[in-house]
């Protein structure tokens, strides 16, 4: 079996830093615009941000026990293929190679682009052509291996984490530009409260992405049992602190009306917190984080593709297994992959992007939920070195979450909703083609 060539060398500390690492992208800085738009409200913006993480901690700490359990590479894909079947977990690799990686890409080349303009004063028009730049030439240096792939993701490791601890550590403890009432979730400026709650809490998903991943190490740690709830709880639950903290500065920095669908909003507190000399400084930082975020999703994304094909489930697998003869990197999955992130760039906003790969992904993730509960019924026996603390509260939180938020896109975001169930079930009569090919 894959699990004993697995070599269990991962303790609690590198466990820890390794959830942090995976979760904490752009979206940060990023977001929010759009949580503040929806929510019109310094203290419900911060109660969004604190469930959303706390609702992240609950399904970390559910699929977590997949990953335990069913310790094989390819991760949500073999626990989905191991509870539903060969067709759903299909599905999910199709999803993720034709909506979820190349929509990360676009959303934040888009972003990239954006913060770019600002901070050089260029005109709006050069957003996209600077977006299309930033994401061609990340796939260029990860078709120079696999080795440069990974030092532009060190790099931006260090330079994601930098920005975050200056704006927070700074931020913090820098007099107040701004007054609120904590207890003030109600605004004049919301629709309804609930519409304000619900698509903010929605908003915040995409600065969470990234947890479906941190259960992958459990057949490389040293004490499962022990130290992967604790990396896991330990983790998201500082990434929460941080969340909320960081937007704390920001809504004691800049008024709502500042914030509110300003996607350069990180930079302009930065500008008012360390004044023009160091706030462009730590913009830059913002850059190059950015600029790594979208390497790991180009790094990861293109070998998606390139496994299924290992497989043979795919169309045309002779093409998407190909690999340079220098460089062994799966050139013909990446050019692939760029094409379709190119196409949304084009045609897709960041928010637009970033809603539709969240529900698209959290539809997986509550059939995940799910299969905790019918593996448990199912395979009561099965060897699970490491069980959902609080089962079966626990598991139920995070798939009543996951419910709430793909209801919710569905009711405020119908067009993007179903164009994202299209692009999945566009997968079905592929991969029905390709069984009958084969």
């Amino acid at each position: 079996m894959e699990q004993q060539h697995l070599k269990k060398e991962i303790g609690l500390f590198a466990a820890l830093a390794t959830v942090m690492g995976t979760v904490i992208g752009g979206g940060v800085f990023f977001k929010v615009a759009t949580v503040v738009q929806a929510t019109q409200s310094a203290s419900l913006t911060l109660l969004v941000w604190l469930l959303g993480g706390l609702l992240t901690l609950a399904a970390g700490l559910t699929v977590t026990e997949l990953a335990a359990a069913i310790p094989k590479t390819g991760g949500a894909v073999k626990y989905i293929e191991y509870t539903y079947g060969k067709l759903p977990a299909f599905l999910l690799g199709w999803a993720q190679m034709i909506v979820y990686f190349p929509a990360n890409i676009a959303a934040l080349s888009i972003i990239f682009g954006t913060q770019w303009v600002a901070l050089l004063h260029w005109s709006n028009s050069a957003i996209v052509p600077v977006a299309i730049v930033a994401g061609a030439s990340i796939t260029g240096l990860n078709f120079l291996g696999a080795k440069v792939g990974a030092r532009v993701q060190s790099l931006g490791l260090i330079f994601k984490l930098i920005p975050i601890a200056l704006i927070m550590v700074v931020g913090l403890f820098a007099p107040a530009h701004v007054t609120f009432a904590w207890t003030a979730l109600i605004s004049p400026q919301q629709t309804s409260f609930w519409s304000a709650f619900s698509a903010g809490l929605v908003a915040t998903m995409f600065a969470y992405d990234g947890w479906l991943g941190v259960g992958a190490i459990a057949g490389e740690m040293k004490n499962p049992k022990r130290d992967l709830p604790l990396a896991i709880g330990g983790g998201l639950l500082a990434i929460t602190i941080i969340y909320v903290l960081i937007n704390l500065v920001f809504v004691r920095t800049l008024p709502i009306a500042d914030l509110a669908g300003n996607l350069n909003a990180a930079a302009d507190a930065s500008m008012k917190i360390f004044c023009d000399l160091g706030g462009k400084l730590v913009t830059v930082g913002i850059l190059i984080s950015v600029y790594g975020a979208i390497n790991g999703y180009t790094m990861t994304g293109m070998r998606v593709p390139f496994a299924m094909a290992e497989e043979d489930a795919l169309p045309f697998s002779h093409l998407f297994k190909r690999l340079s003869p220098h460089t062994s990197v799966p050139y013909f999955a990446g050019s692939v992959q760029f094409l379709i992130a190119l196409i949304m760039m084009l045609l897709g906003s960041f928010d637009l992007l970033t809603d539709m790969l969240v529900f698209v992904m959290w539809g997986f993730s509550v059939a995940l939920f799910v299969a905790v509960f019918i593996l448990r019924r199912r395979e009561p026996d099965m060897d699970r070195p490491y069980r959902v603390p609080g089962y079966p509260i626990v598991p139920a939180i995070a798939m009543i979450g996951g419910v709430f938020i793909l209801v919710v896109t569905a009711i405020t975001q119908p067009l993007l909703a179903v164009i994202g169930i299209v692009l999945t079930a566009i997968g079905v009569p592929v991969y029905l083609w390709n069984e009958r090919r084969k």
